[in-house]
């Protein structure tokens, strides 16, 4: 009933309005192109065309199979680059789990931009977690691939790691928050009765961890470092920022660097994958070399 060349006239006729435009452009008569879809009508048992002296017009139903009809194509041709990739052990769709701290929508925008490229059949979904979230998103769901693990140590035996850098931490307040105009370096005590600003560890599997908080100290959580950063500049709390985040702001003065007396210690973080999900050799050579995508590059770390 519904052939690809049979597809491709109902296709070409509802583009150009016209049976005659239609078989012009196939290289057919009228009334072959014209018999073509009498026949298609009388099969379906319903009209797809609406029919007058100088135009053809799709009806509702006709409208509707030209929608599957260009999806079938579109289906028909990625088809053998398909059943290629399958063969080549690629697998359908790759999962991609980012740390919060590294998230950069136009980091992210040049990676899918590079894979998509060389796995175009590969479906590709990009999340981002806090903290233990990332590790748990790997081990606990249905991830493949961790841009930000915590550490330069694996959890798992089956999951590999390669070293991406360390977070530095500074210390900040508000230019009107009242540890602004304190000298010295901060002890915990003067700190305590001020409250923390942390981003929320998104891990549902996996013990959570609290990025820094002391004894017997409020502590505000939001969703995002964005959130967290806004909240400083509003004075609305104390805590640590990544110095590359901070470092425009403080210089600009509109946050203010403070020395503690127990600095937080810098943050390593690590690119992370299953060995027994079937991710591309190829996909993670791409990410991870220097000649294919230098992650390193893309989600910097100073």
């Amino acid at each position: 009933m519904l052939d690809q060349e049979m597809i491709r006239t109902f296709i070409q006729v509802a583009d150009c309005q016209s049976f005659t435009k239609a078989a012009e452009m196939l290289h057919k008569t009228s009334a072959a192109i014209s018999y073509r879809i009498k026949t298609l009508e009388e099969n379906i048992g319903t009209q797809l065309f609406n029919r007058t002296t100088r135009t053809v017009t799709l009806t509702p139903a006709g409208e509707y199979l030209l929608e599957k009809c260009r999806q079938w194509i579109v289906w028909l041709e990625s088809m053998p680059i398909e059943l290629q990739q399958m063969n080549a052990g690629v697998e359908h769709q790759v999962n991609i789990v980012i740390n919060n701290l590294l998230y950069d929508r136009t980091a992210v925008a040049s990676m899918l931009a590079c894979l998509h490229q060389r796995f175009p059949s590969t479906q590709f979904h990009i999340t981002r977690q806090v903290y233990m979230g990332v590790w748990d998103a790997l081990i606990n769901e249905d991830y493949h691939f961790a841009i930000g693990v915590t550490g330069n140590e694996s959890l798992k035996n089956n999951i590999n790691i390669c070293a991406m850098g360390e977070i530095q931490w500074q210390f900040v307040v508000a230019p009107n928050h009242p540890l602004a105009n304190v000298s010295g370096v901060l002890s915990d005590d003067q700190m305590r009765i001020y409250s923390a600003v942390n981003v929320e560890d998104t891990s549902r599997h996996l013990s959570k961890r609290t990025a820094w908080r002391l004894s017997g100290q409020h502590e505000i959580k939001v969703p995002d470092l964005h959130t967290k950063l806004a909240c400083h500049l509003k004075g609305v709390g104390i805590g640590f920022l990544p110095l590359s985040l901070c470092k425009p702001l403080i210089d600009s003065g509109q946050l203010i660097a403070k020395e503690v007396k127990n600095r937080r210690h810098n943050s390593p973080l690590s690119l992370a994958w299953c060995e027994d999900k079937k991710v591309p050799l190829s996909a993670i050579w791409l990410i991870c070399s220097d000649k294919g995508i230098p992650v390193c590059n893309l989600f910097t770390i100073p």
